[in-house]
This record gives structure tokens, sequence and C-alpha cells, in this order.
């Protein structure tokens, strides 16, 4: 990111103002402050109190979210920018930003909603055990209405599911398309809505939508069989969802994200743009242990027994003294 200097004090990173003034050093860099945003950055690249350039770690939340794993992305940035983080740098990135634009979404409601909406299930494998992983799609404008993630497919699943979407559109569909999963049929839809049965795939007019569509499923499920629980899941569902709606450019929509098509002005187009504005609400990296080993806790060394000595009455002592004869 190239700045453009003004009397050798550079414009602000975030909102390009000329208002800055210079905030002192850390470490020997010269630090500057915004007073339109109200933002402190240093000169170059770099995100504040991080070492690497924002371009590296907005490719690295991209990498992610496209299917590639955190090795991978390591061994890509260090073909490309000579730096390889390690795999907890970059897993800590993913978590930072990944809540920031889950938080970043929240009022945004999508305003151009068709009345036809898909809906599908797929089986994922995590940690050893099977989880279902529902998803509703707008047909009109490819945007994901709803993700539920679950140990079970029932009706309660369906239902969840259902509502999330309606409260997202902000109405019913005319028609909701399922397969034959008996969980759909006990599902309380609109009164004004029809429900069809099938195979979403076989259906006129959604073929190759449907195809489209889990083509980009395939790299969020290579991405997730990797997870180790289904709380990591919850949190990358969240992030991806992000990802698939606003900022990732649909060939079917004319290069536009689903947001765009459904009438959402995002003001972010990017993870780039993401990464360079700092979270609105302070963040806590929770450090999880890697591996399944647990070492138990051990003693070193012979236990420490205490041993109590009987106690002695002395003042029935039949122990006397050798020269007086009297008793001890």
């Amino acid at each position: 990111m190239e700045l453009i200097k003004t009397n050798e004090i550079p414009v602000c990173k975030l909102c390009q103002s000329d208002d800055v003034i210079k905030y002192g050093k850390y470490k020997g860099v010269q630090r500057y402050f915004c007073r339109t945003c109200k933002s402190k950055f240093k000169a170059d690249d770099t995100l504040f109190h991080m070492k690497t350039p924002a371009n590296q770690v907005s490719s690295a939340l991209n990498m992610y979210y496209e299917g590639m794993s955190i090795k991978a992305i390591s061994r890509n940035l260090k073909q490309e920018y000579g730096n390889m983080p390690s795999t907890a740098t970059i897993y800590e990135w993913i978590q930072k930003y990944t809540q920031y634009a889950a938080d970043s979404i929240e009022g945004y409601k999508p305003k151009q909603v068709g009345n036809t909406w898909i809906a599908d299930e797929t089986v994922i494998e995590i940690d050893g055990q099977n989880v279902w992983l529902f998803d509703l799609i707008d047909d009109k404008t490819r945007y994901l209405l709803s993700t539920r993630i679950s140990r079970s497919r029932t009706t309660k699943d369906a239902q969840i599911l259902y509502d999330r979407a309606v409260k997202t559109a902000g109405k019913e569909p005319d028609k909701i398309i399922t397969d034959k999963l008996a969980s759909y049929l006990d599902v309380r839809y609109g009164k004004a809505t029809e429900h069809i049965q099938g195979k979403p795939f076989a259906l006129e007019n959604n073929t190759q939508m449907i195809e489209r569509f889990h083509e980009t499923l395939k790299q969020r499920t290579k991405v997730m069989r990797g997870l180790k629980n289904i709380e990591s899941a919850h949190d990358f569902i969240n992030g991806w969802l992000v990802h698939y709606n606003y900022l990732r450019p649909h060939t079917a929509l004319n290069d536009k994200t689903p947001a765009e098509v459904a009438g959402i002005e995002f003001p972010y187009k990017n993870w780039a743009d993401i990464t360079r504005h700092k979270p609105s609400k302070p963040i806590i990296i929770e450090h999880k242990p890697r591996g399944s080993l647990r070492v138990e806790p051990t003693q070193i060394g012979r236990p420490h027994k205490l041993t109590r000595m009987p106690r002695i009455d002395f003042s029935r002592s039949n122990v006397k003294d050798k020269f007086t004869g009297r008793r001890l």
C-alpha cells in the first residue's frame, strides 16, 4: 500500500484523511494519529501491533475460506512473499478477523430476495463423528439465507433452518424445494408457501445453480474435515457465510456478490478492506492445546508420608532417675 505524503506526514491508512499528527514512537517506529477517524497507525503497510503486512494477512484469510489448509497457506506465503508465519499465527489471524467480519454484517439484511428457496444438506466427518450441514439458498440472488450444523437431521433442525432464513429475508417464500428427507415434511411453512419435494438437482432451471453451489461447498467441506471439534466448525461457518455472501464474486451474477444482487450496500469488498479496519470491540484470542496427547500429572521421587510418633504421658512414666530414684 503506497501512501501519499503531505509535508512528510502520511495520509491516514484507513480513511485517507490528511488531518494526521505524529503520535510518538514505539520501538523506534514513528506512529501517527488521525483526527478524522480517531485511529492510530504506522506509515508502512503493517497492521497496528502486527509485524506482517496487511496484504499478506488478507491473502491468508482469502486462501483459507477458498479451501486451502493452514499449512498450505504458510507455504504459499513463503513462496509469494518470503515470509513463512507459523500455523498458530495464521490461526490467530483467522480467529481475530473472522470474529470482526461476523460482527460487521449485523444489521445488514437482503432487500431483494426471490420467491423460490432451495434447501439441501450434506454429511461430513468431524473428530470421528458424522455432522450434518444444512443450507438454505435463494434461487434468484444465490444469497445463502441460513446455515445450520448439527449432529442430527430432525424436524427441529429443519425448522430452525427455515425460521432463520425467514428472519434473514424478512418474508416467506412462494416455493421451497427440498429433497425427500422426512424432516422437511413437518416443518411449519407459511400458509402461501408451496413445499416441493424431489431431487433439487433434477428440477428445471435449478440444475446449474445447484451444481455450482455444491462445487463451492466442496471447498468449504474440505476445510471443515480438518477441524478438531464442532465448536471450531461453528466459528468457521460464521466466517464462511460472510465470505460467500459478501466478499466472493460469482460468475453467474456477472461478477457480483450475492449481497450486491440482494441490494445490500456492504462497506467492505474483500478481506483486505476488513483487515485494514480495527475491530469494533476487543477480541480475545483463546489458545487451545494442539494435538491429542494428554499427559497425566506425575509425582517425581518418593511420596512424602507423615509418620506420627506415639504420645508419651510423662505424668505416669515408669522411668526413674538413677540417682534420686524419683519417677521422671
